[in-house]
């Protein structure tokens, strides 16, 4: 007898045991492309990074004690449902559609796999065998995406010409973090993916991207420390650019690898004191500035507060929560637009030496850096106090819609819960 439809994942979960390495089947493709992938292509990339192989001979043909991932091709799936859909155990993933429900994936043992393929190719007698539960989007996937620092609905969507140029802009925003600088936020964006399309176009890839950052990045340090201010700000800002672009070619062509993530994040984590140091040995390439700058302890100063700042957010999440502490409450989130990372930092660098005083940009970095881990020491000893408190400690995107108004100025600034791409 068919269960119903509002059965918990739990019960779905405790259905069956899977002890065999899972396997996955991609049934049909699709015309459309998406940033130039088909969706058997994209499909692949997204299971691979699953850790799940594709299965390229017909359903027979499988393993006897397999379990297996079977993916309609028509569909375009949010890399969260895709893992969401390889942790459940027998289930049927169904969305809406102006019809009603339409069947779009699966995982099942591998001697359901026949019957359930048929099913998803929409014949048969629509009955899915006994013991398989019928499940929605929002029962597979979480909305929040820890590594994105952000809140919006996964998102199952057919693949059609006439959506097309929305679902591209879908992946390419959904790859861009919901928390992050201000610069990253507001001003990247649009340029990002147009040159997105162009490295897509002219298949540039994310590596590569990321290797001119770090060619960049060396640059500005060494035209800096030359005293060669603004050459080194459009380095360093090109940097700052293609640092976003990366990024996000990797995301919306499934193309990240463990190498790439290394240099990418390495880099980030890396090079901003450095530049900082830089400055100011170029700085005292002039007697003067050198002779009324404390160049040494804006160094300590600098050095002490960004290593202090990342041990406090590393603190937080190590200690006191398992998300980042930028989502702890909307303060946090809003100060992370503003905090002494790389792009508010070099903003006060590029506004000094457009008032022709580079040394005040300096100081004002050695300032700005030491208030923000003052800052960020005094929200991680709240934390440890609210931590024993009965409530704990809760990211605020876990209470939109009870303690936090769905209208409130953060859910709008941060989130894109709304609208529910899947009822669209």
């Amino acid at each position: 007898m068919q269960r119903d439809n509002q059965t918990t994942m739990q019960e779905a979960q405790m259905a069956c045991v899977f002890d065999t390495k899972k396997i996955a089947v991609v049934l049909g493709d699709s015309p459309v492309r998406l940033w130039r992938l088909t969706s058997a292509e994209r499909l692949e990339r997204q299971l691979q990074h699953a850790g799940i192989d594709v299965w390229h001979d017909s359903l027979e043909a499988l393993p006897a004690d397999a379990a297996v991932v079977i993916l309609r091709a028509d569909y375009l799936y949010d890399s969260r449902v895709i893992k969401g859909l390889a942790k459940a155990q027998q289930v049927l993933l169904e969305v809406e559609s102006g019809a009603g429900k339409v069947p779009v994936a699966a995982h099942v043992r591998a001697d359901q796999a026949g019957v359930v393929g048929e099913l998803l190719r929409g014949r048969g007698s629509g009955n899915s065998p006994s013991g398989i539960v019928r499940v929605t989007v929002a029962q597979v996937a979480q909305g929040f995406d820890a590594a994105l620092l952000k809140l919006d609905h996964p998102f199952v969507l057919p693949l059609s010409e006439e959506n097309r140029g929305a679902l591209e802009q879908l992946l390419f925003s959904g790859a861009y973090k919901g928390i992050t600088d201000l610069v990253t936020k507001w001003l990247w964006p649009v340029p990002a993916q147009w040159a997105t399309h162009l490295c897509v176009g002219l298949r540039v890839a994310p590596n590569h991207v990321t290797a001119l950052s770090l060619v960049l990045a060396v640059l500005a340090g060494v035209l800096f420390a030359r005293g060669e201010f603004g050459w080194g700000l459009l380095a360093g800002w090109i940097m700052t650019f293609l640092d976003t672009v990366d990024g996000k070619l990797a995301r919306v062509t499934v193309t990240s690898s463990r190498l790439g993530n290394i240099l990418d994040h390495g880099l980030d984590l890396i090079h901003p004191p450095f530049w900082y140091l830089a400055w100011g040995i170029g700085l005292a390439a002039n007697p003067a500035v050198a002779a009324a700058l404390p160049l040494h302890l804006l160094y300590w100063v600098i050095f002490v507060g960004y290593i202090g700042g990342r041990l406090c957010e590393g603190a937080f999440q190590l200690w006191i929560a398992s998300f980042s502490i930028f989502t702890w409450r909307p303060v946090d989130s809003y100060f992370r637009l503003i905090t002494a990372r790389r792009n508010p930092n070099m903003i006060l660098l590029t506004v000094s030496l457009i008032l022709g005083r580079p040394d005040l940009g300096l100081i004002a970095v050695a300032g700005w850096t030491a208030l923000s881990t003052a800052i960020l020491l005094l929200r991680l000893l709240l934390a440890v106090q609210a931590k024993r408190s009965p409530g704990g400690v809760r990211s605020w995107l876990g209470e939109i819609g009870q303690t936090v108004d769905k209208r409130d100025l953060a859910v709008r600034a941060f989130t894109t819960i709304l609208p529910d791409h899947n009822k669209a």
